[in-house]
């Protein structure tokens, strides 16, 4: 399934609500379980349905495998004849993409984690600095974590930031945690993604390498936006993750295009890594990092005020982020 937070808006309100995409519509995957335990004569079927397959993309990923397994029921349900069905009381299950907003698949993550896991990519950022990769790189995949409270969705726009002169964005592909675990063997890891997503992890580079001098960081030179987005789609739908083409366009020219079996650590060795000592949890999100020529700093040229970016990664699609048009 692709996976989305949807807002709609309602007589009392905004909500964000959690569905999948089917053609050019969003199905409200709490709604569709619904339907199906109301067409099953179940009593109490709004309250079965929270408890099974609950509203918010957040609260369906600590329900599970068993959660995920009863919204792709219901989804197959819903959809099985090719025509939008209604609610027990008229409820909208099925939405025009047209008639919705797309929020990131999750706002507020419960932790976020960036690694820098592509050989290119670190060989060209040390070069620029003179440097050689560094030897610890090879012993383990190294991260820094972002702040979770600043997350942009598909289209959001980005305000600039810190009056930077150097606004880069990086090309990335990010794994959803979907279970809690600790000290995760390699073989395992897999059964704990959820689902991936594509991941802009915008720089200021003036500032990080500023702050990044003191030896450590990065931190404000990151921590204004990061955008996930458009869907989070589950492992299922990509037979071979490794044959996904990583693409970046700024107003429409193509700036960077890459592979993403060029990375020398895998979601899986990260998984392993971050969890020895220490628990994951569902929710959590793993970038990582950028591929090679994947980001302006590799090719010496930054964003301006006004500009479009555009990350693609088929099947997940394209995430697009305006950014803002005066500093």
């Amino acid at each position: 399934m692709k996976l989305v937070t949807f807002q709609v808006s309602t007589p009392v309100g905004k909500f964000a609500r959690v569905g999948a995409c089917f053609n050019d519509t969003i199905v409200d995957l709490n709604m569709a379980y619904t339907r199906m335990l109301s067409d099953q004569k179940e009593a109490q079927s709004y309250r079965m349905a929270q408890a099974g397959v609950p509203s918010t993309m957040m609260e369906l990923l600590e329900g599970g495998h068993s959660a995920m397994d009863r919204a792709r029921t219901a989804f197959q349900y819903v959809t099985g004849e090719g025509e939008a069905r209604q609610g027990p009381e008229g409820e909208t299950i099925i939405y025009p993409v047209q008639s919705i907003r797309l929020l990131a698949p999750l706002n507020h993550v419960p932790m976020l984690r960036d690694f820098i896991a592509f050989e290119d990519h670190i060989a060209a950022t040390s070069k620029r600095r003179g440097q050689p990769i560094p030897p610890e790189w090879y012993i383990a995949p190294v991260y820094y974590k972002g702040n979770p409270h600043t997350i942009l969705g598909p289209d959001e726009e980005l305000p600039w930031p810190l009056n930077t002169e150097k606004l880069d964005y990086e090309l990335e592909l990010a794994c959803v945690i979907g279970r809690t675990g600790r000290d995760i063997p390699k073989d395992e890891a897999d059964q704990y993604i959820a689902g991936y997503t594509i991941m802009n992890d915008f720089s200021a580079r003036d500032v990080q390498f500023q702050e990044m001098a003191c030896r450590l960081g990065p931190a404000k030179g990151k921590d204004f936006g990061t955008v996930l987005g458009p869907c989070l789609i589950t492992p299922d739908e990509i037979p071979n993750i490794n044959d996904l083409t990583m693409i970046a366009r700024i107003n429409g020219e193509v700036w960077s295009e890459g592979k993403f079996g060029s990375i020398h650590w895998s979601f899986s060795q990260m998984i392993q890594h971050v969890s020895r000592g220490e628990t994951i949890y569902p929710g959590e999100v793993f970038g990582s990092g950028t591929v090679g020529g994947g980001c302006g700093l590799e090719l010496n040229q930054f964003l301006k005020p006004g500009d479009l970016v555009e990350l693609e990664i088929q099947p997940i699609g394209i995430l697009r982020t305006p950014v803002a048009k005066e500093q």
